[in-house]
């Protein structure tokens, strides 16, 4: 159809999925080979030992399943615990909500600490919680770390302190979904006993692998657990991974990626990778506060590096600077989901990219703001994430 072509690039800018980086893009173009050859443990007992690395784990074993994140969440919940097992989870998000369904569906009794949407979760009430389960009836705590619908992220040392203070013998589970390999993740100094991640988004390549690592205590557990599972079977993994195999065919290309996307980070430093994701996000929220706008999140202590949510004024409609920026400026921004539909938009800033990049995606927002009929100064957010770039470059 003539002029249907849209020149230039995609500019994507939701909190997953992320940029591909081009020699993870080249990575992939693999010719497929047999899975159930000599030669494949070459790839796969060193990918195994170097995905540890991004969730600063030695001792844990990392699964591999080709799924989404939330198939890594039903890994861990149904390979770790048993029907009618207690778990405590705070709810303050659209996917801290779906982990709380999820386990209720595999049979789990899910004692929920509701929080205000906007913050996160509150280690004292977990404390509290703890405290007063005397006969030790909850056997885990779930928390999502990043909040990706609010742009919140929460104290997971805090949580691990609470645990402790409360001599609680309750496991740790934690959704990084949208922050392993982004922001700072310590799954041995937080005692996290199930940490689960996706492919797609600080790792930097499609949809398709849902990732576990899991501590000892947690595979210790999994011996004795009695949810059903079956694909998603630690046991079919860790005896087909013990000599480099999968218990079924794997996503090859995914495999390869993986592999040079750990590359990816370990060239930059996983420390210097938290740190340009921290100034990105922190010239995102100088653009916001020049626009005269405030974020979902609702004090600094919640603010995540990986995701803004911007809240729209009054009478205006998030989703339609959402449509507007990709319909006219092939800009591709987060939804408000569930409670905060129409209320905001989101900023993605995860991921394979820099300021230049993240400053095209500021002016796309400017102008689709305006297009939307809110009145912002053009150029006044540009000016003042610029502004922080260059600052932070001159303090390095």
């Amino acid at each position: 159809m003539a002029g249907s072509r849209r020149p230039g690039r995609n500019f994507l800018f939701v909190p997953g999925p992320t940029n591909v980086p081009e020699r993870v893009q080249r990575a992939m173009i693999v010719p497929m080979e047999d899975h159930r050859s000599s030669a494949f443990p070459e790839l796969t007992l060193p990918l195994f030992e170097e995905t540890k690395t991004i969730f600063k784990s030695r001792e844990g074993q990392v699964f591999l399943f080709p799924s989404s994140g939330t198939g890594a969440w039903e890994a861990a919940l149904t390979n770790t615990l048993s029907p009618g097992d207690r778990v405590l989870a705070p709810r303050f998000g659209q996917f801290s909500t779906l982990w709380i369904d999820l386990a209720q569906r595999v049979g789990l009794d899910v004692e929920i600490q509701d929080e205000e949407w906007g913050t996160g979760a509150h280690p004292e009430r977990i404390e509290e919680a703890l405290r007063a389960d005397r006969e030790h009836r909850i056997k885990a705590v779930l928390v999502v770390h990043n909040e990706t619908a609010t742009g919140v992220t929460s104290d997971i040392g805090a949580v691990r302190r609470a645990i402790d203070a409360a001599s609680h013998p309750a496991m740790l589970y934690v959704d990084g979904v949208s922050s392993i390999g982004s922001i700072d993740f310590r799954a041995e100094e937080w005692g996290v006993d199930c940490a689960i991640t996706g492919s797609q988004k600080g790792l930097m390549l499609p949809a398709g692998l849902g990732i576990v690592c899991a501590s000892k205590r947690a595979l210790a557990a999994a011996r004795t657990a009695e949810c059903r599972r079956a694909y998603f079977d630690f046991a079919d993994q860790a005896k087909a991974n013990a000599t480099g195999y999968f218990p079924y065919t794997p996503p090859l290309p995914l495999l390869y990626g993986l592999r040079e996307a750990l590359r990816c980070l370990a060239e930059e430093g996983l420390e210097q990778v938290f740190a340009r994701h921290r100034r990105l996000a922190d010239g995102t929220r100088a653009a916001v506060r020049a626009w005269g706008l405030k974020l979902c999140a609702r004090d600094p202590k919640w603010h995540s590096d990986t995701v803004s949510a911007v809240m729209v004024p009054e009478g205006a409609n998030g989703a339609a600077v959402i449509d507007i920026a990709y319909r006219r400026y092939d800009l591709a921004l987060g939804a408000g989901l569930s409670k905060v539909a129409g209320k905001l938009f989101r900023i993605g800033h995860i991921g394979d990219l820099n300021e230049l990049m993240l400053l095209g995606a500021l002016a796309g927002c400017e102008m689709a703001m305006l297009d939307a009929g809110i009145r912002i100064e053009p150029g006044r957010g540009v000016a003042a994430a610029q502004e922080h770039f260059r600052s932070a470059r001159e303090g390095t």
